[in-house]
């Protein structure tokens, strides 16, 4: 990291810690729901490659269709990298015995692939994250798998074929406790968080409430990557990865179509959304097709994702705007030297969603919402927040009535330290650029910012600091130079 990059890092860094000394801290004590949590979704293979002994001959890292030789390892070693991130909830996708890298072809439901890592490495790998509060969530397959899975020479199990995948008889109740069993039997073997249920569609509402029921009895999260009826945690629409594209690939678009998710969060039931999807294209296809800087826009789009209401869900790789078409181009290998400034920005949001109930629960009101303008307040009896997205090509305003919080009140920003305070015609007047997302919190009036002073005042004597360092260093090359 060079001086610069590390100042600006530092300096961010400081002032959002004095910023977030006028929060209120939420609770270590309190409940969670999956309302709490934002969850980042991975493919192991695809992340991080910690050893090279269980990579085999169908490894291969340049051809994309092949094993790029991720493992539970890499997981493990990346920890810091998820934790600094801030979520609290790593999906890693489908990880038993497969036949493909992204475990879309699964050949078991007991044994984790040899690729990937041993039993011993998946249970490190989870104990790791679990204490590090972090929760992690796994794909269970119910149907279409490998012709070559453990449980195909069963007798009445397969009902037939699909685009070479075998698919069960899901009206069988045989296979029905099977998928239940093993479902959980796995979730309690590794003390699983969570498990995404995959192929859904051929099963009825009957089977999935009951395989839910289990799993809840087991003590996780359950939700599904199809739309279903079922009693899931959170539900998921089809169209909610390309509504969410379609109001952030690009400025002044229409945001007011993701109003009923977000009517529908609000009436209590959680609602998952993202911008892409593990199985879609990617976010940044859409964007680049239009035109646009591809950090900006996926800036913009994930923080959209985490502030409005709902359970975000993230695709490894947006914050280094990862790009391709749905499948193997989708899923690059993660390139750790891409420039982490988007990523630190993440960690930054959710240093203030964790921290703050109001901020992921509170009570939800739309101040402005038109073309990519988007102003809302969030409050409880604890605190106010006023959250701007600015997606729009111009710098935007809003006036906001001193009623709206009532006197002796100023808003401060979170990230640019900006004081906002009653003007002359009894407004508080928020000022943005565009294509910029601000966080402010509404508190009593108190003046001089003693913490922002004292922020400010170590970024400078740590620089006066590091200049004297590189001063002497440079005296002493020089000294030794000339004594030769």
């Amino acid at each position: 990291m060079g001086f610069n990059k590390w100042l600006r890092a530092l300096t961010a860094g400081v002032l959002l810690s004095a910023s977030l000394s006028v929060a209120t801290t939420a609770n270590a004590n309190e409940e969670r729901t999956i309302a709490d949590e934002s969850i980042y979704d991975i493919l192991v293979d695809r992340f991080f490659n910690g050893t090279g002994k269980n990579d085999d001959h169908t490894v291969n890292a340049q051809d994309s269709a092949m094993f790029a030789g991720g493992d539970f390892d890499g997981v493990l070693k990346k920890i810091d990298y998820v934790a600094d991130m801030g979520y609290t909830m790593l999906s890693v996708g489908s990880v038993f015995a497969t036949e493909k890298y992204d475990g879309s072809m699964p050949t078991s439901y007991t044994t984790v692939d040899a690729r990937f890592g041993t039993a011993e490495e998946f249970k490190k790998m989870v104990d790791a994250y679990q204490k590090r509060d972090m929760k992690i969530m796994v794909d269970f397959p119910i149907t279409n798998v490998s012709p070559n899975h453990e449980l195909a020479a069963k007798s009445g199990f397969a009902a037939g074929t699909n685009d070479g995948k075998l698919q069960w008889d899901l009206a069988n109740e045989e296979v029905q406790n099977e998928l239940i069993d093993s479902a959980v039997q796995f979730v309690n073997t590794y003390q699983l968080d969570g498990v995404r249920l995959t192929n859904i569609e051929q099963a009825d509402t009957a089977f999935l409430n009951r395989i839910i029921e289990q799993l809840k009895a087991a003590g996780v999260y359950v939700i599904a990557n199809a739309e279903s009826d079922a009693d899931f945690d959170a539900k998921f629409y089809n169209d909610m990865a390309l509504n969410y594209t379609n109001a952030f690939k690009n400025v002044d678009l229409n945001t007011t179509v993701l109003e009923p998710y977000i009517e529908e969060m609000l009436s209590g039931t959680p609602v998952l959304t993202m911008t892409d999807t593990i199985w879609s294209d990617r976010f940044t296809l859409a964007a680049t097709a239009e035109g646009m800087y591809p950090p900006t826009r996926s800036k913009i789009s994930i923080a959209s994702t985490l502030l409005l209401p709902g359970v975000p869900v993230v695709q490894y790789g947006s914050e280094i705007a990862m790009n391709g078409n749905a499948g193997a181009e989708a899923h690059q290998y993660y390139n750790f030297k891409t420039d982490s400034e988007l990523a630190d920005y993440v960690g930054q949001l959710q240093s203030l969603r964790n921290d703050s109930e109001t901020l992921r629960n509170g009570e939800f009101k739309w101040l402005e919402n038109e073309d990519g303008y988007i102003v809302f307040e969030r409050k409880s009896d604890k605190e106010t927040w006023i959250v701007v997205i600015n997606n729009s090509s111009k710098t935007k305003r809003v006036h906001i009535p001193v009623a709206e919080f009532g006197e002796g009140k100023e808003i401060r920003g979170m990230f640019n330290s900006e004081i906002i305070r009653e003007n002359k015609d009894g407004n508080y007047t928020i000022i943005l650029d565009r294509e910029m997302v601000e966080v402010y919190q509404v508190i009593d009036a108190r003046g001089i910012n003693t913490s922002y002073v004292v922020a400010l005042a170590l970024v400078v004597v740590l620089y006066a600091a590091f200049m004297v360092v590189i001063m002497k260093r440079g005296k002493k090359r020089r000294a030794n130079s000339s004594s030769k």
